[in-house]
């Protein structure tokens, strides 16, 4: 807990959020009804949400209990389909893409992260409450979050290898 408090973008993180943190963390003082998480759609963005989906589980349960913690989804690709533009959410939908229209080629433009984006495209994909997608984190997910986190990152050498090699099967995309 010492290293956390001591953490300059954890301490912004919670004088932003306002409700304090740990045993002290009250609801009341939350400035925002919905807090919502933006990382990039890569594994690397993937790992930070489950850190942060972590944190706010074991600091600030009530705002996840209260159904106020939420994930936007930015998209991994976009590409043009005739005169539109499409968002593509991740290696599965792009494959979707590619498959519903075996004729065709399509040159698929990969986001590197969202400081890729250009300013129109962050704000329609992840910031536009429009258009946006959104994914509201349960108790149920955020303990699952929790327990992979600690599985992984904890000393149990023994469990994470299991763990490993439990779910190694089941990896198709690792990183693209």
């Amino acid at each position: 807990m010492d290293r956390i408090v001591k953490n300059a973008e954890i301490q912004a993180l919670v004088a932003a959020i306002g409700g304090g943190i740990g045993a002290d963390f009250d609801l009341e003082r939350v400035r925002y009804q919905k807090v919502v998480i933006l990382s990039d759609a890569d594994v690397d963005g993937g790992h930070i949400r489950t850190l942060l989906i972590t944190f706010f589980y074991r600091q600030m349960t009530p705002l996840v209990e209260a159904g106020r913690l939420y994930v936007a989804q930015p998209p991994l690709y976009s590409v043009e389909i005739g005169s539109q533009k499409v968002y593509v959410a991740d290696e599965a939908h792009r494959q979707r893409i590619v498959d519903e229209h075996p004729r065709r080629t399509f040159t698929f433009a990969r986001f590197k992260g969202l400081g890729e984006m250009d300013p129109h495209e962050l704000r329609e994909t992840a910031m536009d409450p429009a258009t946006r997608s959104l994914v509201r984190i349960d108790l149920d997910q955020a303990a699952i979050a929790d327990e992979v986190l600690s599985v992984l990152m904890g000393d149990d050498v023994e469990a994470r290898k299991h763990f490993i090699q439990t779910n190694a099967k089941d990896v198709r995309f690792l990183d693209i």
